[in-house]
């Protein structure tokens, strides 16, 4: 009868805004019938601005490690600073992000996010092309770069309200996965990039020992389908009416534990990727500089990006994403050891190898914990800020791990510290993981 009365309701050519103003994702005829086809539209549109969003957020780490060898004269300090804080700000970012579709609906969000994303990039371009620029102007631009890094919250917040709960954990995998793969993108791009001459569009190059490189790029280059993807965002995606919450509903989450601990699991597992992914290339060259692989910063973030909506239907499929986090955290906790002894035996197969592993085990987490949240929370609403802020603080790795890669260098002239640390964060992940979600006395199926 509830399908019959809904339909009746829209009649029989309803308008967009009609059927968006009666969204009903868990009523079967309704998702059939409409909303299945408008989702769609809005994830595809929604995971691509997600995308463009991840290129820029790690834009810079493609760039900071090519500073000095065209003139820029900073300490090793000051360049793993800058590395740092488009996490830092991103990470930051987030928390406010969290809800921005709320406030301003998922289309607007997403076109107001991606349109600031061309600020900083076109500034960075002008600021690359002159070696006087001040050490503080680039502090200003690279963290005006780290607003990229808060898109995924209002992206993940709002595509949730889209799909009825058992396609979330597929939809927000695509979203987040595919999104995730803007930071294996722009490091297959940059490469190539940085020693494409485009002067007569873009400015010339530096002559170095290595040969011209044109960082300003980099930046220029990705402005153009940033642009174009507005138009995208305008024509296909849409606001739909999520209800109004007032601020003690919208804080109420964090009176929740689950909150907490939850995002201290996807901590362990967007973490270490959006972490791993901004100081890889940073630390291969300065544990390995006689390994020439320009591929190599691109093929750990494509894998821990491409897995993660795997991970999302992995745990659909078994009906349990704690399970799926779960032993995807012990492979993890393995590969971590063996990128320590990889490094001691200064063995770039071995490290390189283990962290592969570690990147495609970041992606099953992300995947799997991510679909644990909707079935945690009964309210919609709060699953989708809990979604975003989760997500907010799993990106603070992006900041910390490059900090705690150059806190062992400063002070122990080594890496494998910052990696016992992190080997203990792994462990209480798991013990947290296994006693209150998933051994079979702990009360939740998630």
């Amino acid at each position: 009868m509830a399908n019959k009365t809904i339909l009746e309701e829209l009649g029989p050519n309803p308008s967009r805004k009609e059927i968006l103003a009666h969204w009903q994702p868990e009523n079967e005829v309704f998702w059939k019938t409409y909303g299945e086809r408008i989702a769609k539209q809005n994830l595809y549109t929604s995971t691509w601005a997600l995308v463009l969003s991840f290129v820029v957020w790690m834009l810079w780490a493609t760039i900071a490690a090519k500073l000095k060898l065209v003139g820029f004269n900073f300490s090793e300090d000051q360049i793993f600073t800058l590395a740092a804080l488009p996490g830092l700000v991103g990470a930051t970012g987030r928390l406010f992000y969290t809800y921005l579709p709320g406030l301003m609906g998922g289309r607007n969000s997403t076109l107001f996010s991606t349109a600031l994303l061309l600020f900083p990039i076109i500034g960075l371009g002008n600021a690359l092309q002159d070696t006087s620029t001040s050490y503080d102007t680039f502090v200003l631009l690279v963290s005006f770069i780290g607003i990229a890094g808060a898109n995924f919250a209002a992206s993940m917040a709002n595509i949730g309200f889209f799909f009825p709960k058992k396609n979330k954990g597929l939809a927000l995998g695509i979203n987040a996965g595919v999104g995730n793969l803007g930071v294996s993108l722009i490091y297959l791009t940059a490469p190539l990039l940085l020693g494409w001459n485009l002067s007569a569009f873009f400015g010339p190059g530096v002559e170095t020992a290595n040969g011209t490189i044109y960082l300003q790029n980099v930046c220029y280059f990705w402005a153009v389908p940033t642009a174009l993807t507005l138009l995208l965002i305008w024509k296909f995606m849409d606001n739909l009416p999520l209800p109004k919450q007032s601020p003690k509903s919208m804080f109420s989450i964090f009176g929740n534990k689950h909150t907490w601990l939850m995002s201290w699991i996807y901590t362990c597992g967007f973490g270490s990727f959006i972490g791993y992914s901004a100081a890889f290339g940073l630390l291969m060259g300065k544990e390995f500089p006689e390994v020439q692989f320009a591929l190599a910063g691109f093929l750990g973030p494509f894998i821990g990006a491409g897995v993660r909506p795997i991970g999302g239907w992995l745990a659909d499929k078994v009906d349990s994403g704690s399970k799926v986090t779960l032993v995807s955290l012990f492979v993890m906790l393995a590969a971590s050891i063996v990128v320590i002894l990889g490094l001691q035996a200064h063995s770039f197969g071995m490290f390189f190898a283990a962290f592969l592993l570690l990147f495609l085990t970041t992606g099953f987490v992300n995947g799997a914990s991510f679909r644990m949240i909707p079935y945690i929370y009964d309210n919609p609403f709060h699953s989708s800020l809990v979604t975003g802020f989760t997500a907010a603080v799993a990106a603070y790795g992006a900041f910390l791990i490059p900090k705690i890669f150059g806190w062992a260098y400063t002070n122990y002239g080594v890496v494998t510290p910052a990696f016992y640390i992190l080997i203990g964060f792994t462990v209480i992940t798991i013990l947290i993981t296994w006693f209150v979600y998933a051994r079979k006395g702990s009360g939740m199926h998630c």
